[in-house]
């Protein structure tokens, strides 16, 4: 029987069809398990440092592709945007559907820079789909328990060493001293994305005492090339091992050097090879570099779909939208939709890529998009879908159900001109709950699942197939039933 190697030359395998597709993957996952092409990154890990709003498709799942995002990417990278001279290609759409055939995580081996490598086949519909198996990958998994911080002057100087957070060693337990010894101190031992392993001196001491890494920390710094606005995590895999990440900060990038692509024929690459494999219905590959990219540009099938066609936008409509803070968490910020538009009409005619002009509700958000898209946006609507925003309440329309529905609705009041009249702030509340009501009323109507006339029983929150919540429990008799107690609850 012929090698791995042997059957996967040209001409060694025709891939041509859904089983010798399948065939060709197979063999080439054999062949880099048997060569030992490339070590597995961890994958709590790199989500850590990739960022708590990232997400990757599964293998065989459909999503769309926006090369229009993807240029996007090249432009941050490169720190140029597309030029006139790159040419258009009018047959490629500006979402493409396609099926995921492959993912692989990856880091720079300089920078630590984390990527992911994607493996996408174009199809027409739903029907195209062909059943992938996952050759034994595990999916991709977010860390629980991390913590993040961004590095110091003191941090990153080659005297110094690195203070930990009091919390974070607590909550984490990854760095626990022996308090017998005088000072406390310890020996810790962590692994980087690449596997290599770093020692460092843990220490409890000072005025007042705190957390310190020392001897080995300048080492690492230096190895690393880290600078003070940098971040390093820490994280507790699911084997117990202490994990070691970096993020770096953007920082203004020189022009390219010759001998690298330059920035229009890179922007030339991404958008020919999609336009290829569109008309050709042909497999090709692309990286994504999360950190680095100002938004998704693969977006899951059903996601794209909802936003899209399942929920009507409309100028004034307000919104919420998650953002990633400093220690790497997650927070909601306001807002509401002024415009409506392509944002490139000319290239990318009828596009819903940052479709949506919007305003921030909070001064100082001039750090955040001007322009969005569909589907990186919540809206009032969604608060019946998403069951994050329900899944611990006890009644159907709680108070906090309500507070979240009202902090939607409720553009907050800016300092009005001298001689102007601001509208009451209680009408604003009152106009809210109204509307607030008739939004539950209309859902209610639509799923009279939704709600039960004797309240929230216990139990587990059921999805059904179209994404909406549906609670365990009597269905509501009538409709007048159901409005009034959404009535009650409102009005309580």
């Amino acid at each position: 029987m012929a090698s791995v190697e042997e059957r996967l030359k040209p001409g060694g395998l025709v891939v041509s069809g859904s089983h010798n597709l399948l065939e060709g993957m197979k063999l080439l996952k054999e062949m880099q398990d048997h060569n030992g092409v490339r070590k597995q990154i961890n994958s709590e890990l790199w989500h850590a440092c990739a960022g708590p709003l990232v997400t990757l498709p599964q293998v065989g799942s459909l999503v769309y592709i926006f090369p229009q995002g993807h240029s996007e990417q090249v432009a941050v990278s490169t720190n140029r945007t597309a030029t006139a001279q790159i040419p258009n290609y009018p047959n490629l759409p500006p979402q493409l559907l396609c099926q995921v055939h492959n993912v692989t995580l990856h880091a720079d081996k300089d920078t630590d820079e984390i990527y992911a490598q994607m493996s996408l086949q174009p199809v027409n519909s739903e029907k195209d789909v062909i059943p992938i198996p996952d050759f034994g990958l595990k999916p991709s998994k977010h860390p629980t328990e991390f913590f993040c911080k961004t590095l110091t002057a003191s941090d990153t100087s080659t005297h110094g060493g690195f203070s930990v957070p009091r919390r974070a060693a607590e909550k984490l337990s990854a760095i626990s001293t022996d308090y017998s010894m005088q000072p406390p101190t310890q020996e810790l031992v962590v692994r980087d994305l690449h596997d290599n392993t770093w020692t460092f001196r843990h220490i409890y001491r000072g005025q007042p005492k705190r957390h310190l890494l020392t001897t080995g920390w300048s080492m690492f710094v230096g190895a690393k090339r880290l600078r003070a606005g940098d971040s390093v995590l820490f994280i507790r895999d699911e084997k117990s091992q202490l994990l070691l990440g970096v993020r770096r900060v953007n920082r203004q990038q020189a022009a390219l050097p010759s001998s690298v692509l330059s920035a229009d024929s890179m922007h030339i690459g991404i958008l020919a090879a999609a336009a290829h494999a569109a008309a050709s219905r042909s497999p090709f590959t692309i990286f994504y570099n999360p950190r680095a990219c100002p938004s998704e540009f693969v977006i899951p099938f059903a996601k794209y779909r909802k936003a899209v066609y399942g929920t009507q936008l409309s100028i004034g409509m307000r919104f919420g939208m998650m953002f990633e803070t400093e220690e790497s968490s997650k927070r909601r910020y306001m807002g509401t939709i002024t415009g409506i538009s392509d944002l490139d009409p000319l290239r990318w005619p009828n596009s819903k890529w940052r479709s949506l002009q919007v305003e921030w509700d909070e001064p100082g958000c001039g750090d955040k998009r001007n322009r969005v898209s569909p589907w990186e946006i919540e809206t009032p609507e969604s608060l019946f879908i998403f069951p994050s925003l329900t899944a611990n309440l006890k009644r159907p329309f709680h108070s906090a159900f309500i507070d979240q529905l009202m902090k939607m609705l409720v553009k907050p009041q800016r300092v009005m001109s001298p001689g102007s009249i601001a509208p009451p702030m209680q009408e604003a509340k009152d106009a809210a709950r109204q509307e607030a009501t008739s939004l539950m009323q209309s859902a209610v109507k639509q799923k009279p699942e939704l709600i039960t006339p004797d309240g929230f029983p216990q139990g587990e929150i059921h999805h059904m197939t179209n994404s909406a919540i549906l609670l365990p429990g009597k269905p509501a008799q009538t409709d007048n039933l159901q409005t009034k107690h959404l009535q009650e609850l409102v009005l309580s």
